[in-house]
């Protein structure tokens, strides 16, 4: 099954490398999904439109050898260069993504209304773009994933904002998630099973 997935990403019509591919992470699934809300929220189509393409590819740009005018490449090394370099994906990796790009499509009225209304100060329509698209991601995984600790949940997001978005970006989406995490205790939202969670 795994192969299968694995192949129909070359479907997409555009070169992956044949020698090169990376490993897989949780990590890098938050990263591709939040790029395919990004996608499918500027192109006004469904994530699922956009999944197939985004999430088996990891994207390539410069590289030295293209770089020196001095190199004479064959039309193989050419290709190679401009390939994207394929990701290596366990089926747990891909269902985690899936599933939280499900539950934001399911419930982002829900959560934009919470993002909303905790940052008072803020019209909706003024944060930015990919910071909408990390806090209703890591809501979706602080609420529907029991196994992964509160800790964790926010440090990734954090880190993806650092990474991708402004330089406040950090701080904002840090602020929001923690008078969320609080009212999703009083509500009793946030249940973590398994050692070491349930204090959290």
């Amino acid at each position: 099954m795994k192969i299968r997935k694995q192949a129909k990403a070359a479907e997409v019509g555009y070169p992956l490398s044949t020698t090169a591919s990376i490993r897989g992470n949780r990590r890098l699934v938050r990263e591709k999904a939040m790029q395919i809300l990004l996608a499918s929220e500027i192109m006004g189509c469904s994530w699922r439109e956009v999944f197939q393409h985004i999430f088996f590819r990891e994207f390539t740009f410069d590289s030295k050898e293209a770089a020196d005018p001095q190199k004479l490449l064959t039309p193989a090394e050419i290709l190679e260069l401009e390939a994207d370099v394929p990701i290596r994906w366990e089926d747990d990796e891909i269902f985690f993504g899936q599933h939280l790009l499900k539950i934001v499509d399911d419930f982002r009225e829900e959560y934009d209304e919470n993002i909303e209304r905790i940052a008072a100060n803020w019209q909706f329509d003024r944060i930015a773009m990919i910071d909408r698209q990390l806090l209703r991601l890591a809501f979706a995984e602080l609420i529907t994933c029991s196994d992964i600790p509160i800790k964790v949940t926010v440090n990734e997001f954090i880190e993806l904002s650092k990474r991708f978005s402004t330089d406040k970006s950090n701080v904002f989406i840090n602020g929001i998630l923690e008078a969320a995490i609080e009212e999703m205790h009083k509500g009793e939202k946030i249940r973590k099973t398994g050692r070491g969670l349930k204090e959290e």
